[in-house]
């Protein structure tokens, strides 16, 4: 999906003139989330146009080039709860090149040492208590604290609200600062005490219910229903492949994509239509237009902002989550001690430990068997994660931050890394890339659902409404364009 070429814009369909007869639908943000709407809208027949503020599409869920080698730059796994990602893969010809990460687990960089994350776990909640790799974090005494989890009554964290709540009063203190805050502050940029379950959670408290109150059997519950029994899964070539798929397919229906387009304004007009304020940023610029529409998908965390006032919502004083500004470190390195994965498929950083910046570490190489291969013998991709919750320090630039990348992987591998075994390096920032799912949060989303129930022809989704992750996100945007779908063949 390329540029909208000048002869499109200039026959009227994003001019005052198009009468909202050029686009069927309008979708606002090309992230994964727009583009699985703009692909359900356009294989209905409608004539769909999506527009993205940066000059790519694909959100958190884009590739780039280090060292020669096509790596993820954003998401490079998804989990497989609900088989929501599998489908659309299969759906888009990808079905094959799906894979499973290698069976290596993953560690813990913590103030009482170093200790790997329970391999039967969600979100650091060890399935079995007493599983040697947990007894070895945890010690002795925290592991059979959290073995007491299985005995106590259910009412024993019933009523908790955030997930480091449950945790603790199920399992103790100590599975919430040395396996949950380290998983959660890696996949999250948060903290599990500022975190509600039903959202970063999604079937736990259901699971709890049909367990008899236990968080380590309802963890196996939830396990069990994984597809294939793995906890994630990656595309080989690379999860931004999702990308390249989803805009092949949406231009082979029809959809036209406009980059580096902003929205700034929807509103009504006296004939029912979607009024689309668009301000275009291309160097050098084209002119800002409005355009018209029957059909809305808002997939953009500028959600509130866009429909407030739109058809009488009053929404200026809700406030989405931002979301902890990311910061990824890419590091291509001939380092041939690291053949033997020292940590596993990575490391996460627990809240307590100073001497690393980076809250993760994924020894990409060793994860993924295909771009080990891909790589070649003794050379090793490994990318570190900074942002923190709590992390308000500034990060140096340029070769000052690789330099604190090298560092921080040292540690973090237990592993000397010179500088001259660097062959390429990559910085990637993401701002509103992982909202935290917590109750103020949510609620900010409910009104906003509400605000775009209320209006005709409107639907939200993304991860700032969905959570985090392709699995929220996938299924979210289908019933997103879903409904506007039947919202049209109600109106015939």
């Amino acid at each position: 999906m390329t540029d909208v070429p000048d002869d499109v814009l200039e026959d009227g369909v994003l001019g005052d003139d198009a009468g909202g007869s050029g686009w069927e639908a309008v979708v606002v943000g090309g992230g994964v989330a727009g583009l699985v709407a703009a692909r359900e809208l356009a294989r209905a027949g409608l004539r769909t146009l999506v527009l993205e503020e940066r000059d790519a599409p694909g959100g958190a869920v884009r590739g780039h080039d280090v060292a020669g080698l096509r790596l993820d730059a954003g998401a490079e796994s998804y989990a497989t709860r609900n088989g929501s990602v599998a489908a659309l893969l299969a759906e888009l010809g990808l079905a094959d090149d799906v894979v499973a990460p290698e069976p290596r687990g993953a560690w813990a960089h913590l103030t009482s040492g170093d200790g790997p994350l329970p391999r039967t776990g969600l979100l650091g909640v060890p399935a079995y208590p007493l599983a040697p790799d947990v007894r070895r974090t945890l010690g002795a005494a925290g592991a059979a604290r959290a073995a007491l989890d299985l005995a106590l009554p259910a009412r024993v964290g019933a009523d908790a609200g955030t997930l480091g709540a449950l945790v603790r009063a199920r399992m103790g203190a100590a599975v919430v600062e040395r396996l949950v805050q380290p998983v959660v502050g890696g996949v999250h940029a948060a903290d599990p005490d500022d975190l509600a379950v039903d959202a970063v959670a999604p079937g736990l408290r259901e699971a709890l219910a049909a367990s008899g109150g236990s968080l380590a059997r309802a963890v196996r519950r939830l396990r069990a229903a994984a597809p294939a029994g793995a906890a994630v899964e990656g595309v080989r070539g690379g999860v931004h492949r999702l990308v390249e798929a989803l805009v092949a397919d949406v231009t082979a229906h029809g959809g036209v994509l406009l980059p580096r387009t902003r929205v700034e304004s929807v509103s009504r007009t006296a004939d029912g239509t979607l009024a689309v304020g668009t301000r275009d940023l291309h160097r050098p610029p084209r002119p800002s237009r409005d355009l018209r529409t029957q059909r809305l998908v808002v997939a953009s965390p500028a959600a509130a902002h866009l429909l407030d006032g739109l058809d009488g919502a009053r929404l200026d004083g809700v406030a989405l989550d931002t979301g902890a500004p990311v910061t990824l470190v890419t590091l291509v390195l001939d380092a041939p001690a690291l053949d033997a994965a020292p940590r596993g498929t990575g490391v996460l950083v627990g809240a307590g430990a100073t001497d690393v910046r980076a809250k993760a570490l994924t020894h990409a190489t060793a994860k993924w068997a295909w771009l080990a291969d891909a790589a070649g013998p003794g050379r090793h991709v490994v990318r570190l994660s900074y942002g923190r919750a709590g992390d308000e320090g500034e990060l140096p630039g340029g070769d000052e931050l690789v330099d604190l990348g090298l560092a921080d992987a040292a540690t973090l591998l237990g592993v000397p890394l010179a500088r001259s075994a660097l062959r390429g390096s990559a910085v990637v920032r993401w701002t509103q890339s992982l909202p935290r799912p917590s109750a103020a949060h949510r609620a900010a989303v409910a009104a906003v659902r509400a605000a775009a129930g209320s209006a005709p022809g409107v639907a939200v989704c993304g991860a700032w409404a969905a959570g985090n992750g392709l699995a929220s996100v996938v299924p979210d945007a289908r019933e997103a364009a879903a409904g506007l779908l039947a919202g049209s063949a109600d109106a015939r």
